[in-house]
């Protein structure tokens, strides 16, 4: 697997231990759609290698801008993003009151556990939910969870006038 040089992104997504290879190679593939950075914080619940997670990906994984860290400190200390926007169903602000700049952070946990634990309490204000009307479900699946906040920052950060 080739691991791209970093360059400047409008938008970084990062998959805080994810566990579904089938997940990451989609999310892998937006990434790819929107031109900005893939990180995920190890441990992973998978090799990068697995045929899931290329296939998922299909013929773009070997575009994807990826970085893998070894813990949150690590991606925090060698990315350093302006804002972080972390997502999960306890979030108490919608995606859309979020305000994002030119290289936040959109940060997703895993798809059985969430963010880890001690997320929720040192980001409180920064946890962010996507609005779920329907009364039976209680998530979305981390895939499509990430392409709908990637593409309101996006929207956001290339309206007129940004």
């Amino acid at each position: 697997m080739q691991i791209r040089p970093r360059m400047a992104t409008l938008i970084h997504l990062v998959l805080v231990h994810p566990e579904i290879p089938h997940n990451t190679g989609a999310i892998g593939r937006l990434c790819v759609g929107l031109d900005c950075e893939l990180h995920l914080i190890r441990p992973l619940g998978f090799q990068l290698s697995e045929r899931f997670l290329q296939r998922a990906g299909l013929d773009y994984w070997p575009h994807v801008r990826l970085s893998v860290h070894d813990s949150w400190e690590a991606f925090l200390n060698g990315v350093n993003p302006p804002l972080l926007f972390f997502f999960s169903t306890r979030g108490t602000q919608s995606l859309y009151d979020g305000r994002f700049e030119p290289g936040s952070a959109l940060i997703f946990g895993s798809e059985g556990r969430g963010l880890p634990p001690e997320h929720y309490a040192a980001y409180r204000t920064r946890l962010f939910k996507i609005p779920m009307p329907g009364k039976q479900a209680r998530s979305i699946n981390l895939a499509n969870a990430a392409a709908i906040a990637a593409y309101e920052a996006y929207r956001q950060l290339t309206e007129a006038g940004r």
